[in-house]
Order: structure tokens, then C-alpha cells, then sequence
């Protein structure tokens, strides 16, 4: 089979930034109305007062300081405390879409590759902006790319499923170029007005080229060892929003149609499964997780992912072998690892062996392992 590697990444970054303070300062705003608005049930003991939030539990419950969102008005609206989009007809680029062909041209650019030289399209998402035609076909017809394309979903691992996925194709002959992308408007699922998670998110979009390594033409090579995935069943992490919600006559912005999460149980659990998970993938290829140069995790809690590589490595955890890109873009989902990945790279030699993973609701997870190649 073809050797197959990694040869472009590119980056959609949003124009708008939220830091916490502005994020804490509506917040609190929409919490004094809400108290205000509820005061007398408040009062007889029949509804409990919304607690304000502040930078310090932010920073301190996550490591994030600051994201990225397509739309800042209407998140840091204390009367709404969502994005704000503009519909928009059938016949112009949807949103998601839009987003992801910058970041797809962008990853082009960085192989060497032309869009109709790309056999496949998978669009890999936390959350689909619509149910059909595909996303991944939209971003297929607005870039020129050939082949065929589809969506995928495994929540915050969506993007290194979809790494595995094309690794296949291109082993399996299927085929030579796949454009991976993962556009993630996680705004639009977070819920701003909960106190325990309003913080977590931002938007993003990421994208990968995998092909073979025989075709490659970029300087900037990284050879797929090996892809491992895996799923264990769990309600810790859900949203319920979906097709059927009309049909069940359930209220559309009740809190389950958003992202809701036990944390302190995801942390509890998904750790020892992630941190086993990758150890195995690197036995089941020979290596040693000390001999491992980088580690490219999921950004979904700071602590979490120094507990992780902690327990890979027996030793505390340098910004150096696991980077940080949580502080700047907050959880972006899927693209998290991938946006790591992208950023902390550069620096790495032929030869170093390096570890994308992630790790989500499901519970999933997909670790890639890669080497730079000369």
C-alpha cells in the first residue's frame, strides 16, 4: 500500500475576538435581569438566584482567556447571548461552507496542490449546518475538487476520524488526494447563559491535506504511522437538538438543545481513557511514549491535557511537548488538535514522531502519529 503523509494545513480564524472580561461582563449583566426579572420567586424560595461569573473561575476552570467568533454582538447581548447570523438564499455559499473553502485553499496553498487535483472532500464537524445536500459536496463544488465528498460527525474527535478516513481511501487506492475540513461555528451550540460553561467555546476552521507521499510535492511532509480510533458510549456530554425535536413537540430552546456536560465526570473518565488509548497506539507501532517529541492534543481543558500527557510521560508537562492553543481559541471542537498541529510544527526535525489526538462526547477518540519527514 502507499505511503501516505500529511502535506498542507491551513486555518480559518475569525475576525472577531471575545476575552473573558467582556464575556463576563455580559454575562453578569443577563444574570442582574434575570434575578431582577424573577425576584419574587426568588424571594418565597421558589427559584434559585443565578450566580455571576468572573475571569478568575474562567481562567482557572479552563486555561482559556480569550475566542474567536464569527459574530460578537449578539453573544455579548445581555437580551439574546447568541450569534447573530443572516439567513441566506439556497443559491449563495452557506456559512459553513465559506468558512471552510478559506481554510481549504489555504491548506492547498501549503501542499502545493491544486483544487481539482483533490479525489475526495470530508467535511468532519462537531455540528452540520443542515442535514443535506452536504456540507462536504457545497465545499466540493465551491472549490473545484473532483472525486466526491460527504459529512461526518463523531463530535470534538470528527476531525482525526476523518484523518483516518482518508488515509484509508488513499492506502486503498480509492483515492490519491483527500481534503479533510472541519468548519466548527460552536457559538451557535453554546450555551452563553449557563455560568458552568459559558466560556468553553469559540469558532474556527481548520483543513488538511492527506495523500500519497509519492505525489507530495510540498517541503513540509509528515508521514501517517499510524491512525487508531475508538468509542465508548456516554450522556456526560450531549445535545439533543435534531429533525425529530418538531415532531416531539419539545420546546426548541429548551436547555438540552444545546451543548450541556457533566465536567467534572468527563474530566474524571476521559483522562485515564485518552492517556491509555495513545499508549497503546504507540506499543501497537513500537514506540515508547517518551520518545515521542510532540504531543498535539484536543483543547478542551488545560489541566486535562497535562494530566494526559503526564501520565504518558512521567513527568511534568512543557508548553514544548504539548502545546497550548486553548488560551487564544478556547475549544474549537474537532479543530483543536488540528490548530495545534498547525501552529506548533514548524520547529520539529526529520525524523521527530509526533501525536495528533483528540478526544470528546461519545466518548471518542482518534489519535494520528506522525514523522516528519527530510
Amino acid at each position: 500500500m502507499p505511503e501516505v503523509v500529511i502535506s498542507g494545513t491551513g486555518l480559518y480564524r475569525p475576525p472577531h475576538v471575545i476575552t473573558n472580561a467582556e464575556l463576563v461582563e455580559a454575562f453578569n449583566a443577563y444574570v442582574a435581569l434575570q434575578n431582577a426579572q424573577h425576584a419574587a420567586a426568588i424571594a418565597a424560595g421558589e427559584r434559585e438566584p443565578l450566580v455571576p461569573s468572573s475571569v478568575e473561575f474562567i481562567e482557572k476552570a479552563s486555561g482559556i482567556k480569550q475566542r474567536y467568533v464569527i459574530d460578537k454582538a449578539g453573544v455579548l447581548d445581555p437580551q439574546r447571548m447568541y450569534p447573530r447570523f443572516q439567513e441566506r438564499p439556497d443559491d449563495q455559499l452557506s456559512l459553513m461552507a465559506e468558512i471552510a473553502v478559506d481554510a481549504s485553499r489555504q491548506a492547498l496553498a501549503a501542499a502545493g496542490k491544486r483544487a481539482d487535483q483533490v479525489d475526495a472532500v470530508l467535511c468532519s464537524a462537531a455540528n452540520m449546518q443542515r442535514a443535506y445536500p452536504a456540507m462536504a459536496i457545497e465545499i466540493q463544488q465551491a472549490l473545484g475538487a473532483g472525486g466526491y465528498g460527504f459529512d461526518m460527525n463523531v463530535a470534538c474527535s470528527s476531525a482525526t476520524f476523518a484523518i483516518e478516513q482518508a488515509a484509508n481511501a488513499v492506502r486503498a487506492g480509492s483515492a490519491n488526494c483527500v481534503l479533510v475540513v472541519n468548519p466548527e461555528i460552536t457559538s451557535a451550540h453554546l450555551e452563553w447563559r449557563d455560568r458552568d460553561c459559558h466560556f468553553i467555546f469559540g469558532d474556527v476552521c481548520t483543513a488538511v491535506i492527506v495523500e500519497r507521499a509519492d505525489t507530495a510535492t510540498s517541503a513540509d511532509r509528515w508521514q501517517i504511522l499510524g491512525t487508531k480510533l475508538a468509542t465508548q458510549f456516554s450522556n456526560n456530554i450531549r445535545n439533543n437538538f435534531g429533525f425529530l425535536n418538531r415532531c416531539e413537540d419539545s420546546d426548541p430552546n429548551a436547555r438540552d438543545k444545546t451543548f450541556r456536560q457533566e465536567g467534572r465526570k468527563v474530566f474524571k473518565e476521559v483522562v485515564p481513557i485518552a492517556a491509555a488509548h495513545i499508549e497503546q497506539h504507540l506499543a501497537s507501532l513500537g514506540l515508547e511514549p517518551t520518545a515521542v517529541r510532540r504531543f498535539w492534543l484536543h483543547q478542551a481543558n488545560l489541566g486535562m491535557n497535562q494530566l494526559v500527557v503526564k501520565r504518558l510521560i512521567g513527568q511534568e508537562v512543557t508548553p514544548d511537548v504539548a502545546p497550548l492553543i486553548l488560551d487564544e481559541y478556547a475549544n474549537t471542537a474537532s479543530a483543536g488538535s488540528v490548530i495545534a498541529f498547525h501552529h506548533h510544527r514548524a520547529d520539529l526535525t526529520g525524523g521527530d514522531t509526533g501525536v495528533i489526538c483528540s478526544f470528546g462526547a461519545g466518548y471518542s477518540v482518534g489519535s494520528v502519529v506522525v514523522r516528519k519527514l527530510s
